[in-house]
């Protein structure tokens, strides 16, 4: 391992085009790393593959754009193309040379580990066998021409339930494509919005790659990726595409009057039974229905004086915020007993948990623009504020855990410019405990990436010497679609890993649209499901 001098990395972009807010996010975030020096930005003369897209594509692109994926542009805080760009790639040549005179030769000059290619041409073999990391490119690159991007438009045809976002490597004079890392993103009604969101998502996975590679200075050995790429949409294609995206339309009209008219809360309702996280059998529980005054969700339980109390966030049909109640169990029934936390902004998410004869609660408070830790000093209903953390960031869903001796935060803080996002990225803190006084961030957050994986479902469960993770699955468009057990296998501070060992979907009932969260406690369990009415 050599961490005695950073990783430089360089850009290739297209020559003679504006910067897309994505490729500038990048940019501005290697000039910030430490670990990390932007060696060069080259420009490529002719980036682009000679098919040209079809006017109704280029049209319709550009009208998709501005409906649904229309987002500011992004400020470079460190960038600056009069200083970071190189056009001239030799020392004796100019900026009309091609692509090909970026020699091996320029890039063992400039001292280059490795170029991120952001359009679908790229260096010569031979320019990236003197690259040691080689050349790094996104499948979202190779599905780009000069005014229109088609990345999104084979799933949403295809009803993909999730998108695959791929970072992978050209090493040596090979033209195989290595895969770093990929992660799953949930599909969105409209191509333009997907690959918008995709986009901005793969900076931070890249970032995390980066600096993973100047921690190692080793490419992970992951399998090729398939060859093949996707086309640009056929007429037949858009045809049937502009059917499925106008059905979005209509449905996004009607939910946004139904919102209109305080009419359009999801509806969840909770399930409980007899299991614990390893064996629990969904299709047996009991249904604890809502009604339109008290809708539950996000529900943790607590074992207190021999009784068994339910924390959730709870809401009646119509409203813009939520509050934490609680009730306690008489048999598989939940009797109300009275509101636990209320705030001027929305709360969920009430992980509630002991340290010694303390009792804690974190709700989640991302609208407050901070996360916030609750003492109870009278239970259930006295709360006072104890700590907060990560002011003016935006943390949902968290969970404080103890193993081997060490506190740890697990949160999905959301890092964004355009699209505010909690169900893609964990991010894991070494912590001191619930004072949050210190917090030492993962060398190779987020931890996990991905709309499938990445969000919490509920509290952490040390089972057996195994430690074990609901996480949500996000997919077919809908939040909250499934809820996965992962099992987490490496904890420390600079390694993470875990796997999925059980997904389950809405399927256990009918009339499910979506399940998303999960508590056990005492032989109970207790999750929560979305109706779809």
């Amino acid at each position: 391992m050599n961490t005695s001098k950073p990783l430089r990395v360089g850009i290739l972009v297209a020559r003679g085009q504006r910067l897309q807010n994505w490729e500038l996010m990048i940019l501005d975030r290697i000039l910030a790393a430490p670990r990390l020096e932007l060696a060069a930005v080259f420009t490529h003369p002719a980036p682009f593959c000679d098919t040209k897209p079809s006017n109704l594509l280029r049209w319709g692109a550009r009208l998709e754009a501005k409906a649904f994926a229309r987002q500011p542009a992004y400020a470079p805080k460190q960038f600056d193309s009069r200083h970071h760009f190189i056009e001239r790639y030799d020392a004796a040549g100019d900026a009309t040379h091609a692509i090909d005179d970026i020699s091996a030769d320029t890039l063992r000059r400039l001292k280059v580990d490795l170029v991120i290619r952001t359009v679908p041409k790229g260096l010569s073999g031979d320019a990236i066998a003197a690259l040691p990391f080689g050349e790094w490119a996104f499948n979202f690159s190779d599905q780009r021409s000069a005014n229109v991007d088609w990345f999104g438009y084979a799933e949403v045809l295809a009803h993909d339930p999730t998108a695959d976002l791929i970072l992978y490597a050209k090493c040596g004079n090979r033209n195989e494509k290595s895969e770093i890392t990929r992660a799953s993103f949930n599909i969105k009604p409209s191509a333009a919005r997907l690959g918008a969101f995709v986009r901005e998502r793969s900076v931070t996975l890249v970032m995390r790659e980066l600096t993973r590679i100047a921690d190692t200075r080793q490419l992970p050995s992951t399998a090729l990726v398939d060859p093949s790429e996707r086309q640009m949409p056929s007429l037949g294609d858009l045809l049937r595409y502009g059917s499925i995206v106008a059905s979005s339309i209509s449905i996004r009209a009607y939910r946004s009057i139904r919102a209109k008219l305080r009419a359009d809360s999801a509806l969840w309702t909770l399930y409980t039974g007899q299991g614990e996280i390893s064996d629990f059998d969904p299709s047996k529980a009991t249904e604890i229905p809502p009604s339109s005054s008290s809708i539950k969700a996000d529900p943790f339980l607590f074992q207190h004086e021999n009784e068994c109390y339910l924390f959730y966030e709870a809401y009646a049909r119509g409203d813009r915020k939520a509050h934490i109640a609680v009730g306690h169990f008489n048999g598989d029934l939940v009797q109300p007993v009275g509101v636990a936390l209320e705030r001027p902004y929305h709360l969920s998410y009430p992980y509630i948990f002991r340290d010694g004869d303390q009792i804690f609660m974190i709700p989640e408070t991302h609208q407050a623009r901070r996360l916030e830790v609750w003492r109870c000093w009278q239970f259930p209903l006295k709360w006072e504020l104890y700590a907060t953390a990560f002011e003016g960031q935006s943390p949902a869903d968290s969970v404080l855990i103890q193993h081997d001796g060490k506190w740890w935060l697990f949160t999905n803080l959301s890092d964004f410019h355009a699209y505010e996002d909690h169900c893609s990225e964990l991010y894991l803190f070494e912590v001191d405990g619930p004072a949050l006084t210190g917090i030492r961030p993962h060398k190779h957050n987020p931890v996990v990436i991905g709309s499938t994986v990445a969000r919490g479902a509920g509290r952490i469960f040390a089972r057996g010497g195994r430690l074990l993770r609901p996480s949500q699955r996000n997919a077919n468009g809908i939040y909250g679609y499934g809820l996965n057990i992962m099992e987490i296998e490496t904890l420390s501070h600079s390694e993470y890993r875990e796997r999925c060992i059980r997904t389950i979907t809405p399927s256990f009932k009918s009339g499910l649209l979506g399940c998303h969260h999960f508590d056990e406690t005492g032989g109970r369990y207790v999750l929560d499901a979305r109706l779809t009415i």
